[in-house]
């Protein structure tokens, strides 16, 4: 797989990407909020701002395969006007309009803080690749009629910030969390598949990617963000830096030993895999529901449940 992060301006280098050649693009614009971005500061006039994001995104549709899908990033105050730039002037196909919700944000004392960023999923045709069974989450309740390999995530997602005292934390404004990046990729493309960041920031996307085996291209506009990605792809990986609480959790109910033993065997490939940090609570929580029920000692590529 190859992993690369090219410098310079997404308005100029898109046009030089070959049209349909893109599985899936990873796409967090800047909100025109104002924010430093080094070398650049995120404000434009309204209508500038509109014209900006039509043609980035009419390249986006472009380079997108017949069969791709496009995540877009972005704030309320211009959410609406992307869905129209996606839905009506450019004619994909809208999927899903998710709702990353996270825990801390801007404190307000006029109004409402803002605790959650808007994620506009759409497709560039009704036949689209989404692979449910790689992002599923771990059921609740266990009952015979569930898919014991979990339920569909739904549409708000809850993942932390990356906080500063985090080791994974870069010198960047508006970092995303790996894990939410790692759903997408995993929902929307298949191994050695080629994915696309036109505002790559900290890096997440080429990063995810590296580990989750696709091929992947970022573009950035300032040097020293380019830089910080080339050492962040350089580093030895430990776990993604973010993940949803729910892959933690251990059904209820899970009764009957032979179900219980053969689910429990899967648990950490299905949901933990990239995420070792959480297997530790996995396991705690493994023994505070079934510690005085269980029979033997399970193991998962050398891993010891309990």
């Amino acid at each position: 797989m190859e992993q690369k992060i090219i410098q310079g301006d997404a308005m100029t280098l898109l046009k030089e990407i070959p049209s349909e050649s893109i599985d899936v693009i990873i796409a967090d614009p800047p909100y025109n909020l104002g924010k430093n971005y080094g070398n650049n500061h995120d404000f434009k006039e309204f209508d500038d701002y509109i014209s900006f994001s039509k043609t980035w995104l009419g390249e986006a549709k472009r380079i997108l395969k017949s069969t791709g899908t496009i995540y877009v990033f972005m704030g309320v105050r211009f959410i609406s006007y992307i869905y129209d730039i996606l839905e009506v002037k450019l004619k994909l196909v809208f999927n899903s309009w998710i709702c990353w919700h996270y825990t801390q944000g801007i404190g307000k004392t006029k109004g409402l803080s803002p605790r959650h960023d808007d994620i506009l999923m759409f497709t560039k045709s009704n036949h689209f690749k989404f692979n449910l069974d790689s992002i599923r989450v771990p059921q609740k309740f266990y009952r015979s009629r569930n898919n014991m390999r979990g339920a569909n995530p739904g549409d708000v997602w809850k993942f932390s910030h990356v906080h500063y005292c985090n080791e994974n934390r870069q010198k960047h404004p508006t970092q995303k969390p790996e894990g939410l990046i790692e759903r997408m990729i995993l929902a929307s493309s298949d191994k050695g598949e080629q994915i696309f960041d036109p505002f790559s920031g900290s890096g997440t996307t080429v990063r995810v990617c590296q580990q989750l085996e696709r091929n992947a291209t970022g573009f950035e506009l300032n040097p020293d963000y380019v830089r910080m990605t080339k050492e962040r792809l350089a580093q030895p990986f430990n776990g993604f830096d973010s993940i949803d609480p729910r892959m933690k959790r251990v059904p209820n109910d899970l009764n009957d030993f032979e179900m219980r033993e053969n689910y429990l065997k899967n648990h950490i490939e299905w949901f933990l895999k990239n995420h070792p940090s959480a297997i530790e609570k996995f396991q705690e929580e493994v023994k505070r529901k079934y510690g005085n029920n269980m029979k033997t000692i399970l193991k998962t590529d050398n891993l010891t449940l309990f």
